[in-house]
């Protein structure tokens, strides 16, 4: 299939990555845009992945009020320049942020933010409900494992499911963003208030 200007027109529109990168992915793909995405967003993760080391000193303040004041958020959200922090699209990113802390409540950024003791308590709690389950006790500690992993989601922003789309986590938004713009992006800090809870 020929690769016609219009195509890299609606692939670059489509994923917003420069015109030479959307040309290589569709002569990748012979012409198939969907395919092509998949390409670039493969492509995009890894180098989202080294850049998640990158220092990221500027950024937003991002304040979201819902329910007519009855709760409010704000989230830092840092990038490494300052022409990313003024784009409408990350600005969007920390709207949608926020939105993900109003709605799912999380109580941490990443599960690095939880408390050692706080962890190990929890640990704790799993080991005991499997206490009289008789199961050796190597199989016990993947239990315990799979199931931190789902207390991560419900308390550490980055790996709850997307409120928008629960097939991404939090953290794969973040890094999609971080692809597109070639800079790292990473949320420093939030707090939630809800009218009368503490």
């Amino acid at each position: 299939m020929e690769i016609t200007a219009e195509r890299v027109k609606e692939l670059r529109q489509r994923t917003g990555i420069g015109v030479m990168e959307c040309k290589e992915a569709l002569a990748e793909c012979q012409g198939d845009i969907d395919k092509a995405i998949a390409v670039l967003r493969k492509k995009g993760a890894a180098r989202a992945q080294e850049r998640m080391n990158r220092e990221a000193s500027q950024g937003i303040v991002y304040a979201y009020i819902h329910l007519e004041g009855k709760l409010g958020v704000l989230v830092e959200v840092n990038c490494e320049s300052d022409f990313v922090a003024r784009n409408d699209e990350f600005k969007e990113l920390a709207k949608n942020v926020a939105m993900q802390i109003a709605a799912a409540n999380p109580r941490y950024v990443s599960s690095a933010d939880i408390p050692p003791t706080e962890l190990e308590q929890e640990k704790e709690i799993i080991r005991a409900q499997l206490q009289d389950s008789k199961k050796p006790p190597q199989i016990i500690e993947k239990i315990v494992e799979g199931k931190l992993k789902k207390y991560f989601e419900e308390v550490c922003l980055l790996d709850q499911p997307y409120i928008r789309d629960d097939k991404q986590t939090i953290k794969q938004i973040i890094a999609s963003t971080i692809a597109k713009f070639g800079e790292n992006i990473k949320v420093r800090r939030f707090a939630r208030f809800e009218l009368g809870k503490s």
